[in-house]
């Protein structure tokens, strides 16, 4: 701690009389400074106890009273006047202004030099640079035994916290608390999610200080409390909180950001880990999917302990050619994993470049921790869109890849955020006739009718459309167009003719119908 007006009017050997701002000696001092300038302000920073023999001091109470004005505006925590030269004791108005504005006024006798003051001041500021030096060091030493030791993260948020004097919380990328010490502190760590969640939208490394019944502490809870991003790449991956009775010291900062390096750091390293264990599930959903469960069990079973059990979906993220939505698809893997290592549910994840922009593998159980939290995260992000497969044995993940991949092309063309297997299986296949292809086809397939229609009597196009919809009845779609049966059968020859085609072939109607109805959507 720094010297305080109160710890150097203690020392006996100054003499020092307190004749005004006696509530206010706690106040610490960061310097002393002395100035015969009726005006020293340009030349102070605030956090001085000033001394001067007022050889420049007015006389008259008013100037006395400005004079002790400018001091307090300018953070001046103590005024030391020395008797027995300009002035034989203190004058009275200058207590009076000092009392009025609460600035502690010191009486310092004439044995008493001005250098003694300022050696007794620079000797504990000295004294606590060095404990804080100390101490800060002692700290980063028991701070990264501990990160190094077996519980890692954890032994470092309860060192963290007892090292403060307070609490200390660890959240994972996701804004999930993972770690909190002391137990007691998990309601109060708990509700600052709001506030994790505003910094998990910001650029790592940031942070947010919050005080009594600031937004995120809605209690009396009176906690002077910091949150802290923790990551090396711009990209959040975790959170530290710590709250303390009052604002943390520099020394107690110092340890702060030996912890979040440390976290940072070892979140850092467990991130490549995660990378490479990312790759190796890659490889066993890949295995899967192909169709080579028996030899993805034995492998997995070193690796990960096992694959799911149960019934299984698979999920398919794709986000199209939206770069922010790109970057939400890595957030959707990670809030995945988040989800399963909470409950400690297996899954596996792929992530590829597809045709139409990045693909998120997800190969988890049937409405799992996994499966819930991917269906929410789509849910907060704009232009992400999810496809999911029907449920699923493990050995059936094959085909329930292509469920979800139909699944995610439907949901990406009708901007939808989530579409299930079973929507797609029980829906109508005309909505997917907007594809590019399809109408591009299309129009092609019809353009003959199209161009006869523009520049020759009889409207083939129309013509076609009734007999196809009338299943090939000419008496009934004749009396749909409000023509003769023979004048239907010869524009239907016309479409054989100009189409090339022979309207005997049912692959040839259902060409026709579905490129009559792409026209349509």
């Amino acid at each position: 701690m720094p010297p305080t007006l109160a710890s150097v009017v203690r020392n006996s050997s100054l003499h020092l009389t307190v004749l005004a701002g006696g509530d206010h000696l706690e106040r610490p001092v960061r310097w002393v400074h002395t100035s015969e300038l009726d005006d020293p302000t340009p030349f102070l920073e605030g956090g001085e106890l000033l001394l001067t023999t007022g050889i420049k001091l007015g006389r008259t109470a008013a100037q006395l009273q400005a004079y002790v004005h400018r001091l307090a505006d300018a953070g001046v925590v103590g005024l030391g006047l020395g008797v027995g030269l300009s002035h034989t004791e203190v004058p009275q108005p200058l207590v009076d202004a000092a009392a009025q504005r609460g600035l502690p006024l010191l009486r310092v006798p004439e044995p008493t030099p001005f250098i003694a003051i300022s050696k007794v001041v620079s000797a504990a500021l000295a004294a606590e640079q060095y404990e804080a030096v100390t101490t800060s060091f002692e700290a980063q030493e028991e701070l990264t035994r501990a990160a190094l030791g077996k519980d890692g993260t954890t032994a470092v948020v309860r060192r963290l916290a007892a090292r403060l004097g307070g609490w200390a919380a660890l959240y994972d990328g996701s804004g999930a608390l993972s770690v909190v010490a002391p137990d007691w502190a998990a309601r109060r760590a708990g509700r600052l999610a709001a506030e994790v969640d505003r910094l998990r939208r910001r650029p790592a490394p940031s942070s947010a200080a919050l005080q009594g019944r600031a937004p995120g502490i809605d209690t009396a809870d009176e906690d002077y409390v910091v949150v802290q991003s923790l990551g090396a790449d711009r990209r959040a991956r975790g959170f530290l909180a710590v709250g303390t009775e009052d604002r943390i010291t520099p020394t107690e900062r110092y340890v702060l950001n030996a912890a979040v390096a440390l976290l940072t750091l070892t979140l850092e390293r467990s991130r490549e880990l995660r990378q490479a264990e990312e790759r190796m599930g890659a490889a066993l959903l890949r295995m899967v999917l192909a169709g080579e469960v028996a030899t993805a069990r034995q492998v997995a079973v070193g690796l990960f302990g096992g694959l799911p059990e149960g019934t299984i979906r698979v999920l398919v993220a794709g986000a199209g050619a939206n770069a922010d939505a790109a970057e939400a698809l890595v957030e959707l893997g990670e809030r995945a994993e988040q989800a399963g290592s909470r409950v400690g549910e297996k899954l596996l994840v792929a992530r590829e470049d597809g045709a139409h922009g990045p693909r998120l593998m997800v190969l988890a159980l049937d409405n799992g921790a996994v499966h819930r939290a991917c269906l929410g995260a789509v849910e907060e992000h704009e232009g992400l869109s999810l496809g999911v497969s029907a449920p699923a044995a493990l050995e059936e993940a094959g085909t329930a890849h292509a469920q979800a991949e139909r699944a995610l092309a439907v949901a990406l063309r009708g901007g939808r955020r989530s579409v299930d297997h079973e929507e797609v299986g029980a829906g109508s296949l005309l909505p997917l006739l907007g594809e590019d292809a399809v109408t591009a086809f299309a129009e092609g397939l019809l353009r003959p009718l199209r161009e006869h229609d523009r520049t020759a009597r009889g409207d083939l196009v129309a013509s076609l459309r009734a007999w196809l919809s009338r299943h090939g009845q000419w008496d009934a779609a004749a009396a749909d167009l409000g023509v003769h049966r023979h004048t239907l059968r010869y524009r239907m020859r016309r479409v054989e003719e100009l189409l090339g085609r022979s309207l005997d072939d049912t692959d040839v109607r259902m060409e026709l119908w579905l490129a009559l109805r792409s026209g349509e959507e």
